[in-house]
């Protein structure tokens, strides 16, 4: 393997989508934002716009396998970042191939619907996402993919102590769908609530700011911070790229990751 580039590589595994406001240009304009040259893998086709998914068509698994094959036999990957899967039989293919690349620390954000509400098969799905989370460094779901994640668990913190039971290294379950005044983020790790970060709630709702969040971890741990700092950072960058969301079709708005390159927006160091 050559030696490491000096711009550090993020795999990123993702669907594509038509609209632009999340999967993988989504992801590839975080992880560019936080410095880093992505190696995108499709593993879906969409049909969605800004409003909801229409249509859903997964690649064959060993397609998807690969093309990260190729990837990794050639760039020293220093991320990898998990979205959309998009089937079990792709879930259960990744497995086997993170458990040959240990080393690499994943972040992986479990699709499991749409922001419009579209289902990705979400039991069968959140069945074989589990089978992921022994090889998972971050894991990022909201509390509704949370709550699909541990079914049997009766609370958050309760459905963190599962996921964490499943080996993943930490979990920072978001609260954007809760009914509080705020946003509310719960980082959860060592068998316990280690941090909780508060946020204004904007008065939109975002299209692709999941895929937004667990890049930008991704991006940051590739540029060789530790994860506690990567996942406070990156929650800055969303919230001010969602901040600065603009709309581009009839339903959520999508967020603004090159927000930085406006020169009146303030620096977040």
């Amino acid at each position: 393997m050559s030696p490491a580039p000096p711009v550090p590589v993020v795999m990123i595994f993702a669907g594509n989508d038509p609209s632009g406001g999340a999967g993988i240009q989504a992801d590839i304009e975080t992880v560019a934002s936080m410095g880093c040259h992505a190696a995108p893998v499709i593993t879906t086709l969409t049909v969605q716009d800004t409003h909801d998914v229409i249509a859903l068509v997964p690649l064959d698994a060993d397609l998807v396998i690969a093309q990260a094959r190729a990837v990794l036999a050639d760039m020293p990957v220093a991320a990898i970042k998990i979205g959309l899967l998009g089937s079990p039989a792709i879930a259960e293919a990744l497995v086997e191939l993170l458990e040959e690349h240990r080393h690499i620390p994943v972040i992986l954000d479990p699709v499991l619907a749409a922001g419009g509400g579209h289902d990705f098969d979400g039991d069968t799905l959140a069945t074989a996402i589990r089978e992921l989370l022994p090889l998972t460094t971050v894991l990022t779901p909201n509390s509704v993919e949370a709550r699909r994640l541990a079914p049997e668990a009766d609370t958050l913190d309760a459905c963190a102590m599962a996921l964490l039971a499943c080996d993943a290294d930490y979990v920072l379950i978001t609260g954007t769908h809760e009914h509080t005044p705020r946003v509310i983020n719960k980082l959860y790790g060592n068998h316990r609530l280690l941090e909780t970060y508060t946020w204004e709630r904007l008065p939109h709702s975002y299209h692709g700011s999941g895929c937004t969040l667990a890049s930008a971890i991704a991006g940051l741990v590739a540029q060789g911070q530790e994860p506690l700092s990567a996942i406070h950072q990156a929650q800055e960058y969303t919230w001010e790229a969602l901040r600065a969301g603009y709309a581009v079709g009839g339903g959520q708005l999508v967020p603004n990751r090159m927000f930085w390159a406006d020169d009146e927006t303030p620096d977040l160091d």
